[in-house]
């Protein structure tokens, strides 16, 4: 097989040209997140909860394919794998008093 990059049997990688908005570029905070889905579609909805404040605003909301949850779902793990490799595990065992935004799983015993 040729390897001149003109030859049609040699995939070409397509180059994706991102703009990042100014606005978009500073980013928004988020300390808590619920996640609701359908059959078509998972729906993120980023907030910011303040402590003392019984209310919760919603800073973003993003809706996505499951197929585009999933390959996020991939995404999100390689890149906590690799800060983890780099910085050290993150942890996320808090105790009732320090728990505040992301919820960690609960853990549940049956008898």
């Amino acid at each position: 097989m040729s390897q001149n990059p003109k030859d049609p049997a040699v995939p070409q990688q397509q180059q994706l040209n991102v703009e990042l908005g100014e606005k978009e570029a500073e980013g928004i905070y988020s300390n808590l997140a619920f996640i609701t889905h359908s059959p078509a579609e998972f729906v993120i909805d980023f907030t910011r909860i303040l402590p003392g404040v019984q209310k919760a605003k919603v800073m973003s909301r993003i809706i996505t394919t499951p197929q585009h949850a999933k390959m996020l779902l991939r995404a999100l793990a390689d890149n906590i794998e690799k800060y983890e490799t780099r910085f050290g595990e993150i942890n996320v065992d808090f105790t009732q008093e320090q728990q505040f935004g992301f919820p960690p799983p609960r853990t549940e015993k049956f008898n």
